[in-house]
């Protein structure tokens, strides 16, 4: 991990537990990480078929997930965002 990413460790791995718990196949969830001056964007990709799973009905699953990283950074002291990218 590099530095920046150091700074994100609780998100990036409480991101990573959620959204392993929810999908059928845990292994092909990859975070991509991407930092800019004010903020760290995390892109979530799943396997094939599991982005339903993750985002919910009305994309309530999504939200919930953005809202436990945004406050497990809060820790870090970061500030961040969750993208789910096909």
């Amino acid at each position: 991990m590099t530095d920046e990413n150091q700074k994100a460790s609780h998100a990036i791995s409480t991101l990573e537990h959620i959204v392993k718990s929810v999908v059928e196949k845990p292994d092909e969830v990859q975070i991509e990480i991407q930092t800019s001056d004010s903020e760290t964007t995390l892109a979530v990709k799943v396997g094939d078929g599991d982005m339903g799973r993750v985002i919910g009905r009305r994309g309530r699953i999504a939200n919930a997930i953005r809202t436990l990283t945004r406050a497990a950074a809060v820790r870090d002291g970061v500030a961040v965002s969750v993208e789910f990218v096909d």
